[in-house]
């Protein structure tokens, strides 16, 4: 049935989804789904195409986001067909009404099913569930005073630029 290979290119289908929603690359984002996927979060329901939209606007003025990934639990149910629940922590750095930073916080769970056509994995289903979110005031003086690289959006992340790892 599923193997290996199979297991690791479901994993990064999560992985490159959170780099989309890092990254503010919406193309990313979207090309991890099939474009007949249904998207399913509570505060959106929609088309692969239209969430990295909405993604993309939502996401637009923040400062910084950063999303992990926890365990991954993958059940094959056949060859090309797989459901998932994905654990994840996303941080968001946000500005509040008043022009104060934010610092907030979100936990929970993807339930997902993943189709496998022509020999490639990509999810057909997601659903995000919240588990508990937390929002509090800017707290990382150290970050500003420190000589840090501080991760960027696309294209000017050191992601990005290839021949700089070369170097």
């Amino acid at each position: 049935m599923a193997g290996a290979d199979d297991r690791f290119a479901i994993i990064d289908l999560a992985a490159l989804y959170m780099r989309g929603l890092d990254r503010l690359d919406g193309d990313l984002l979207a090309a991890q789904f099939w474009p007949d996927a249904a998207c399913e979060y509570g505060i959106f329901s929609g088309s692969p195409a239209e969430f990295a939209t909405f993604c993309m606007a939502a996401l637009a003025d923040h400062d910084r986001n950063h999303h992990m990934l926890g365990q991954h639990l993958i059940d094959f149910t056949s060859a090309d067909e797989a459901l998932g629940e994905v654990y994840y922590q996303a941080y968001h750095r946000t500005t509040d009404g008043d022009g104060a930073k934010r610092d907030l916080f979100i936990a929970g769970r993807y339930v997902d099913r993943y189709e496998r056509r022509e020999g490639v994995w990509k999810i057909a289903y997601r659903s995000e569930l919240v588990d508990w979110l937390r929002d509090d005031p800017a707290s990382d003086t150290m970050l500003a005073a420190a000589p840090f690289i501080i991760g960027q959006r696309k294209p000017d992340d050191p992601l990005y630029n290839r021949e700089a790892m070369r170097a």
